[in-house]
């Protein structure tokens, strides 16, 4: 069957009638074949000695005897010709090509059969070859294999389990389909387009690259274009296949084709867009039709565009999307806001639409009131659009709005944003609040807010936002609150404590059991950021029962019982600033004194002071344990000795008190971490001089202002600096006075070291440090009135300066 189907010339088998029965085709004849290319003529002529040839065969041999300088002659009987003129053979063409259609009928009928079930794979393979070959030959052999029913068959052969048949197959079709538009339709009948698809993604590379060409025949009928791309996936793998580093160049080639003929339908324009191919899509919002340009600006809001895609959006279509802004109708300016929006919430973007000029427009929009003002809806958007601008931080500062030289942190411009605020919807309120975040987070535009907050007399209305019943409200007004509170501490203050209810709703969202959030970090770090020795502040915080629960929050931290995420840091920084203010009441306030007994405050103080890395926790836990350890030589138990008796009036030997064992070596009492607050007993001393080699000045300040406090009046001096030395707590101190590292450290520092050189053989041997003399010395010389005088008692300890020439009046340390 092969010889028939790849039309070669067998004289045993021709002669074989029974054969050519079975297949139902005529037997070639003699006359039929050329004697130079022994196939079939096409184009039969006759020469001048009446043989018969293909013309353009005889053509050939004429011109190469010609060539060669031979007279011509004919090839079959080499007798010399005196004329090389070709007479057509018209009757014995026209017998040819009956023959041709009979046995082409006939071979059709064959590949019918050998294409239905049960064939073998060979048969199939054969005769899907000799269609593909026909269809090569001419258009009218295509016509006769659609009229066959050929093609439903062929693509019946796409889901065989030979993969050699499925090749074959794909690559009959793209022959069957290529120029011939009705024959196109007929293979993308039924779920053939599916099937094709299906092929791309196969791992066997030659499905893949058959596939490719296929449906690349296929997307050249623009009637098609819409199913194959509705096929699911199709537009995806390909845009896969079209960007493909390890791909087959001619399959990526081809791929990319199919895409650019499939833009010719809009839906396929909008797949594509949402598959990450956003040129077509682009180029139709820039040089569409009006209608096409606003469905584009329209379907381009709605995309989810990753970073990339969106510095992408902005370079090709920003500035035109802003001149819509400026001038288009309200539907286009919708349409134009909602692209904006997408594509303004990542800073490389939003700095690109900075540069195409969007904020003065949408400061306008945002602004306008009466006949031409936006809808409510497309004032969010606008605000949502602002608010992503200064997330970005991408310079905005100096971009001007207006012929008044205006900008953004203009004090004007910021009135009429908290004046928006105040008299507009939750949703445009909740983005103005995001907005102001933004400009509050920046260094060089928080003090042009804070001073536009203060003189426009909107600190109370933003407090009032904590209690604001959508979330995202109160978060973006804590956050605000947050930013500001370092500017304006005070006035927030009192503010918060002159509402009813706030600060009650504060406590409430850092007591919230749902993990460590933004909101909570931003909520405690508010009320860390104000004034710290605010004494109304910190009994309105009392009252509120807060100190329990923020002690409860810090131990489940340090216990890990909450889980650390990246808020977890600033969460417990700001939960220990503010539970440390509970100490600047110990001095008057009995029940704080017992509220710190029994949450043993002294020890979780100490524990915190190895927050490693929350510099500011190590600092507010230090000047705690300050505050704590002044209170221990009040609360430290004196044992009561008994009075002398009457035998120790007359006999002197008896009236020697009797010793008690045990005390504090400090306070010579009764001490411990819990009810005394005693350092030495909570074995403080050795972290705080840990924290002496801080990087943080004001963590090494408070520090060492909690050492100074066992060298204080009223406790045993000299035990303390035994203590301190014990500790291998001398040399940190001298150096932080020899390093001078801030002005409060050298007073602390200085009047320290004053109080350990009244230990007769310290000083003796620091008197040897040529360094330290040298830092009294400075100190001496440059500080102020006070530690100048301390300074000079220091010197006397180390016989640098005479005890007879006092120059300032002795002051007691």
């Amino acid at each position: 069957m092969a010889d028939i189907w790849d039309g070669s010339y067998d004289a045993g088998r021709q002669s074989d009638e029974s054969y050519h029965e079975r297949l139902h085709v005529e037997p070639i004849y003699e006359s039929f074949l050329c004697p130079l290319t022994k196939q079939v003529m096409r184009d039969p002529v006759t020469i001048e000695n009446g043989h018969t040839y293909e013309r353009e065969a005889i053509e050939k041999w004429f011109k190469e005897c010609k060539d060669s300088g031979r007279r011509p002659i004919c090839p079959l009987t080499l007798q010399e010709l005196n004329s090389t003129d070709l007479n057509s053979s018209t009757a014995l063409r026209h017998t040819i090509e009956e023959w041709t259609q009979r046995n082409d009928a006939a071979q059709l009928d064959n590949a019918c059969r050998s294409l239905g079930p049960g064939s073998s794979e060979s048969d199939t393979l054969q005769a899907l070859d000799y269609v593909m070959k026909i269809c090569q030959k001419s258009r009218l052999n295509k016509r006769a294999v659609r009229n066959a029913d050929l093609i439903p068959m062929i693509a019946d052969m796409l889901k065989s389990s030979s993969r050699k048949v499925r090749c074959k197959s794909l690559q009959t079709l793209c022959v069957v389909a290529q120029d011939d538009d009705n024959n196109k339709k007929v293979i993308a009948a039924g779920d053939t387009v599916r099937t094709i698809v299906k092929f791309l993604s196969h791992d066997h590379s030659q499905e893949r690259k058959e596939a490719v060409s296929l449906l690349f025949e296929l997307s050249k009928s623009e009637s098609l274009s819409e199913k194959i791309g509705g096929v699911n996936g199709a537009i995806l793998i390909l845009v896969g296949l079209a960007s493909s580093k390890s791909e087959n160049i001619l399959t990526v080639e081809k791929a990319e084709k199919i895409l650019e003929n499939l833009e010719k339908d809009e839906k396929n324009v909008r797949l594509m867009a949402e598959n990450g191919r956003l040129r077509p899509l682009l180029t139709q919002l820039l040089e569409g039709s009006p209608e096409t340009q606003l469905s584009m600006a329209a379907f381009l809001g709605e995309l989810v565009l990753s970073n990339d895609d969106k510095v992408f959006v902005a370079q090709t279509a920003g500035s035109a999307l802003v001149d819509v802004m400026k001038s288009g109708s309200k539907q286009a300016i919708e349409a134009a806001l909602k692209a904006l929006n997408q594509i303004s919430s990542h800073e490389a973007s939003a700095k690109i639409l900075i540069h195409a000029g969007i904020l003065p427009p949408l400061v306008k929009d945002l602004f306008t009131v009466g006949f031409n003002q936006l809808p409510m809806k497309l004032k969010e958007v606008s605000a949502t659009i602002l608010a992503n601008i200064v997330a970005s931080g991408s310079g905005f500062e100096s971009v001007l709005l207006d012929s008044d030289h205006q900008t953004l942190v203009s004090e004007d411009i910021v009135h009429n944003l908290l004046l928006l605020i105040s008299n507009t919807g939750p949703a445009i309120e909740c983005k103005l609040l995001q907005m102001l975040v933004g400009l509050t987070s920046s260094s060089t535009s928080v003090l042009n807010i804070v001073s536009a907050i203060k003189s426009s007399g909107a600190t109370i209305s933003l407090i009032q936002f904590i209690d604001a019943p959508q979330k995202d409200i109160r978060m973006a007004s804590i956050k605000l609150l947050h930013n500001i509170s370092p500017y304006m501490g005070r006035e927030l203050s009192d503010a918060l404590q002159g509402t009813a209810g706030q600060l009650g709703s504060l406590i409430g969202v850092i007591a919230e059991n749902n993990g460590i959030t933004e909101e909570q970090s931003a909520a405690i770090g508010f009320l860390a950021e104000l004034p710290e020795k605010d004494l109304g502040l910190i009994r309105r915080l009392l009252a509120e029962e807060a100190f329990p629960m923020i002690i409860s929050k810090v131990l489940k931290i340090r216990h890990g019982e909450i889980r650390g995420n990246r808020f977890v840091s600033p969460y417990l920084e700001g939960l220990v600033r503010v539970l440390s203010r509970i100490t600047y009441l110990l001095e008057n306030e009995s029940a704080i004194v017992v509220l710190a007994q029994e949450h043993n405050l002294a020890a979780l103080f100490t524990d915190l002071l190895q927050t490693n890395g929350i510099d500011k926790a190590q600092m507010a836990s230090a000047m705690a344990l300050e505050n704590l350890s002044k209170q221990s030589k009040h609360l430290t138990k004196i044992p009561e000795l008994p009075e002398p008796g009457f035998c120790a009036s007359i006999f002197p030997c008896f009236s020697k008190q009797p010793v008690v064992i045990g005390l504090c070596r400090i306070h010579h009492g009764d001490c411990s971490i819990k009810e005394s607050f005693c350092l030495l007993e909570g074995k403080a001393v050795e972290k705080l001089i840990a924290c002496l080699d801080h990087n943080n000045e004001r963590v090494v300040e408070a520090a060492l202002a909690a050492l100074c406090t066992v060298l204080d009046d009223g406790v045993d001096i000299q035990q303390g600096v035994l203590v301190l030395c014990e500790a291998d707590g001398i040399n940190p101190i001298l150096e932080v006075l020899k390093e001078n590292r801030t002005d409060v450290l050298r007073q602390r520092a200085v009047w320290a070291v004053e109080r350990i050189l009244r230990t007769e053989d310290i000083a003796y041997k620091i008197s040897v440090d040529q360094n330290v003399a040298t830092a009294l010395v400075e100190a001496f010389r440059h500080g102020e009135y006070r530690t100048r005088q301390i300074a000079e008692r220091a010197l006397k300890h180390v016989d640098k300066l005479p005890n007879f020439s006092a120059i300032y009046t002795k002051v007691g340390g």
